[in-house]
């Protein structure tokens, strides 16, 4: 299953906090229905390729609507087919190698 990390920076906002930013952007990946881990620096959403990809669009369009004067948005895609991938399972090898 593709894993999509989203990065939104909201230039031109009145604040230089963005955390309310990052809380409607996870309101919007709940109302989806997908899983999702929010990160110190982005947020990482487990979906199928037409889900994650429409949930990028409207966290970004979000960030217009609620007059950012500009936006930022990055996102990084890994889709792994030889074998089924899921964010707790990606965490989980990376812990396992660490013991």
């Amino acid at each position: 299953m593709p894993i999509l990390e989203i990065s939104v920076v909201p230039v031109g906002s009145d604040t230089p906090s963005f955390s309310s930013n990052v809380t409607e952007a996870v309101n919007i990946i709940k109302e989806k229905g997908l899983n999702y881990q929010v990160t110190p620096t982005a947020t990482v959403i487990e979906g199928n390729l037409d889900e994650i990809m429409e949930v990028a669009k409207l966290i970004h369009k979000n960030e217009i609507t609620n007059g950012t004067q500009r936006v930022v948005t990055n996102i990084s895609i890994d889709d792994r087919i030889d074998k089924p991938m899921t964010l707790e399972h990606q965490v989980k090898t990376v812990e396992d190698n660490l013991e």
